[in-house]
């Protein structure tokens, strides 16, 4: 405290001293100096700098002279004004107040602290990434290309595969300048990072940085110091290869491809179809054999080696349109988690074009062909279904669906090596209604169900597609389904009666000599059969009446 006292009758006998000062200065000295320390000899504005202040402008205002005493002045005046403030407000808080401006004061030094520190990581990390720029530049890389196709653009390279999927996983491309994210078909909120055209991302492996960067037209890069690629490069890919197994077994998301062309498959989809092999209708003692021929053939590789035999099977599903072929065809691959090429012959012109998608699909795949009675007759196809090129790649299973149309008899098609398992899909039957309303209704039993059954041993006709329908249109109530149901049975069964009866009639007609065409008599009703058809629909679905166009429309579309 005696030292306090002292420094400001110091600073008074220095002010007084000036006999220059006007007397409004000398009055804002002296307040300043009262300011300097309280009335118990402390000094609450040390923290804030103020008696620093203080000591800088004695000094300097000291060493000065009248004919540079313009510019202390103004700055003496500002800071007396600001130490004047300051003491009215000490006058009007508590001591209470008094810590709370140390606290303060303490959380300004602490964020101005901070601010250095972060300045200092980014200048750390400017600095870093200098080091990188000069080492790249100073370093000799050795670069390797990974294409996406051989050299004659028929076959996909598998590392590119396998490699894409390894540089998707790791983090340094969400901090890449570019990057394309995708969102999972299958799992909600599922995001994926992809590295983007033309971008250039990190890695590192036994101490040693490589670098990805990706070309839509070449495929990926990769670049490594030179010196490190003997010790470095065969390790990393076995590392890639490893990973994206692990990736693809842990995303299990199955892909569809089409052809696009004669050429080239699509980019491909995530497949959503959600048919699984328990939620299929169709007879469960089947089902079960399909089952278990499938879990036989993923578990007989070594089974299929030892025979000398391809490790492949194929499929015919056989059945009228909307008996559930596409859908099986579908649980097939969720069940075998392979991903589906949906081959469309009708941009295939020769086996050319076969062979070259065949060459581009992946091991262990499911190809689907659709429609096969309506190309079985060309020979290309045949060639196709067992030739040499339909062996490349492991795994594969074909599945071939076919309405029944004419040449799928025939026995050149369908001997064995072509054909392996035939699963006829019949329409609807009683147990095939039964599980198909315990799954869109949930309903294992009905009082209705004994007139289900009787209209299906009438002769009633429908396939499980359109019972599908029926019951998504009505799902709110159960009844009003299987009713509509019942109706639809009872329509086919008096069509069918009807068509029975006008075929006898020919029949007995022709024999006598009259001569009425049969065809004729067919097309007739089923227009009447397809303009009743029209009508229930337009009745379930609560629509109005369509008018004499659409109807004379539909009438023609069934001609």
């Amino acid at each position: 405290m005696k030292r306090m006292a002292e420094e400001v009758r110091e600073w008074q006998e220095d002010c007084s001293s000036l006999v220059w000062l006007k007397p409004q200065d000398r009055k804002v000295i002296e307040v300043g100096a009262e300011l300097r320390t309280d009335g118990e000899g402390r000094e609450p504005f040390n923290s804030l700098g103020v008696a620093v202040g203080f000591r800088h402008i004695r000094s300097s205002f000291m060493q000065a002279d009248s004919r540079s005493i313009t510019k202390y002045k103004y700055r003496l005046l500002v800071f007396g004004v600001f130490a004047t403030t300051i003491r009215l407000s000490l006058v009007m808080i508590t001591s209470s107040a008094a810590s709370f401006l140390h606290a303060a004061a303490a959380l300004v030094c602490i964020i101005l602290l901070l601010r250095t520190i972060l300045l200092f990581k980014s200048l750390l990390y400017l600095l870093t990434r200098y080091w990188r720029w000069v080492e790249d530049r100073t370093q000799f890389y050795q670069t390797f290309k990974i294409p996406r196709y051989d050299n004659d653009g028929l076959q996909e390279n598998p590392l590119y595969r396998k490699a894409a999927a390894y540089i998707a996983s790791l983090p340094a491309v969400e901090d890449s300048d570019h990057t394309d994210l995708f969102s999972s078909g299958i799992r909600s909120n599922d995001f994926s990072a992809h590295l983007a055209p033309g971008q250039t991302v990190h890695d590192s492996f036994l101490h040693s940085r490589l670098f990805w960067t990706s070309h839509p037209d070449t495929g990926l890069i990769l670049r490594l110091r030179r010196q490190d690629r003997y010790r470095v490069l065969r390790p990393y890919l076995q590392h890639v290869e490893n990973a994206a197994v692990e990736i693809e077994i842990r995303r299990k998301e199955i892909r569809l491809y089409t052809n696009f062309s004669a050429h080239r498959w699509g980019s491909g989809v995530t497949m959503t179809h959600p048919a699984t092999l328990e939620t299929v209708a169709m007879d469960p003692e089947v089902k079960s054999r399909v089952k278990v021929d499938l879990e036989s053939f993923l578990k007989g590789r070594n089974y299929y080696a030892r025979l000398g035999r391809v490790w492949k099977r194929s499929y015919l599903l056989q059945g009228p349109p909307g008996t559930g072929k596409s859908s099986f065809a579908a649980a097939m691959a969720r069940f075998l988690c392979y991903d589906v090429y949906d081959l469309d012959l009708s941009l295939v012109s020769d086996s050319a074009d076969i062979r070259s998608l065949l060459l581009t699909t992946t091991p262990r795949s499911l190809i689907l062909v659709e429609d096969l009675d309506r190309y079985s007759a060309r020979s290309w196809m045949l060639n196709f279904m067992d030739g040499v090129f339909s062996c490349c790649g492991e795994g594969r299973v074909m599945v071939y669906t076919a309405s029944g149309g004419k040449g799928i008899d025939d026995p050149a098609v369908i001997r064995p090596g072509r054909v392996d398992v035939r699963i006829h899909f019949p329409l609807c039957d009683f147990m095939t209604f039964k599980t198909l309303a315990s799954c869109y209704l949930g309903v294992k039993d009905h009082k209705l169900y004994t007139e289900v059954e009787e209209g299906f041993q009438t002769g009633g006709r429908i396939s499980p597609a359109e019972v599908g329908e029926i019951m998504i249109a009505n799902r709110g109530s159960s009844t009003r389904a299987i009713k509509s149901v019942i109706n639809s049975l009872r329509r086919s069964a008096s069509f069918g009666a009807v068509e029975k009866r006008i075929r006898i009639m020919d029949g007995v007609c022709g024999v006598g000599g009259i001569g009425i065409r049969k065809e004729g008599k067919v097309r007739e009703l089923r227009k009447i059969y397809s303009f009743s058809r029209l009508s229930s629909r337009i009745r379930r679905e609560g629509r109005m009446a369509v008018g004499g166009s659409a109807a004379a429309g539909e009438l023609e579309k069934s001609s």
